[in-house]
């Protein structure tokens, strides 16, 4: 995968402001922490008020390397964040632009309250679904509490809006919610002029617990999403549930989806397209017949999931399922773009990130 130039990132003074010095996006100016009142409305639509601007961020409970990733797009993070949670997938993308990160408290997914309050955090940054098992704990010791929905497109773009103002850095947001619309945009513009959407199915391979087991997604979630928005027909529509639903091979056989697009967590990925393609009733399907079963692709994450990183799986599933109307996608150069907004330089990004790539990119 060559290296592709970064986006030109240019800051615009305006000598004539009249009421003040206008604030820089740059990660070398921090923002102002003076005693100015802030207000956010978080993903489950409570209003949260701050004197200040949070200096003592803890990132606590589960699903957390998606609201790590999603915190430390903004540069004043590193120096904001007291305390996160350690990552269960794979290896810890966080440690490449996180200098401070083995001076700073780690959280097990399962981290009570009393040990999050030790912390004294000036606010703890959760999940939603972890309103109810932690979150009202935390609220009832007088601990503010900001959730983060981080599950579909329409919640990253509030999302990353409320971590701007947390952080004070709403200029920061507006750009990087600027990055993923702008991919968007150019995605739907080559999808809508589609005249057929091959049937696709998007399966989770899970061999955890020694049994092979075939999940798919809820139609809410974003794996489902991405699919549609890259121009397919979910062939999974009748069996989806409320999460993975796990789904067997006759199932799979009746529905003889065009495209699959295979998922696997915690075992490589290419291995698990390897013995779904050698499995003889996979074998009768179209898709295998015709070679479009795809590993989805992961470097420390997968790009499938609610994580920053969906921005890329929705340009590759587009390059997939409409690979003729999406010729022109550079799914290198979103690549590269992608890991630059987190400060990371080209040299960095090929020896810690493109090395780890699996799946099937090219």
């Amino acid at each position: 995968m060559k290296k592709f130039s970064s986006l030109l990132l240019v800051s615009l003074l305006i000598a004539t402001c009249l009421l003040s010095a206008c604030s820089s996006t740059s990660k070398e100016v921090p923002p102002d922490t003076g005693n100015t009142t802030i207000t956010v409305e978080d993903a489950l639509g409570r209003t949260v008020t701050f004197e200040q601007l949070p200096q003592r961020i803890v990132i606590a409970g589960r699903s957390n390397f998606m609201v790590n990733d999603a915190v430390y797009l903004f540069p004043q993070a590193a120096e904001r964040v007291v305390a996160l949670t350690k990552a269960n997938q794979r290896n810890e993308f966080t440690a490449l632009f996180e200098p401070q990160i083995e001076d700073k408290a780690r959280l097990t997914a399962d981290a009570s309250a009393d040990e999050i309050a030790a912390l004294n955090p000036d606010v703890v940054l959760l999940k939603s679904f972890m309103a109810d098992k932690l979150g009202r704990t935390l609220e009832e010791l007088d601990i503010p509490v900001v959730y983060l929905g981080l599950e579909t497109q329409a919640q990253y773009v509030d999302d990353i809006a409320t971590l701007g103002a947390l952080l004070g850095e709403e200029e920061r947001a507006a750009e990087i919610n600027a990055f993923y619309q702008q991919q968007l945009e150019k995605i739907s513009g080559l999808v809508s002029k589609a005249t057929e959407k091959p049937r696709v199915l998007v399966v989770r391979y899970d061999a955890q617990s020694g049994e092979v087991a075939l999940k798919v997604p809820s139609l809410e979630w974003m794996q489902s999403w991405m699919a549609e928005f890259a121009g397919g027909e979910l062939v999974w529509e009748e069996a989806a549930a409320s999460g993975w639903t796990v789904v067997n091979l006759e199932q799979i056989a009746a529905w003889d989806p065009e495209v699959v697009f295979v998922i696997s967590y915690f075992t490589d990925v290419e291995e698990a397209v390897a013995k779904i393609k050698g499995d003889p009733i996979w074998q009768t399907l179209t898709a295998v017949q015709a070679g479009k079963v795809y590993g989805f692709p992961q470097d420390y994450y997968s790009w499938d999931q609610p994580d920053t990183r969906w921005i890329l799986g929705v340009t590759w599933l587009a390059k997939r399922v409409q690979p003729e109307l999406c010729a022109e996608l550079d799914i290198q150069e979103t690549f590269y773009d992608f890991y630059r907004l987190y400060g990371l330089d080209d040299e960095t990004i090929d020896a810690e990130v493109l090395s780890r790539l699996q799946g099937d990119i090219q």
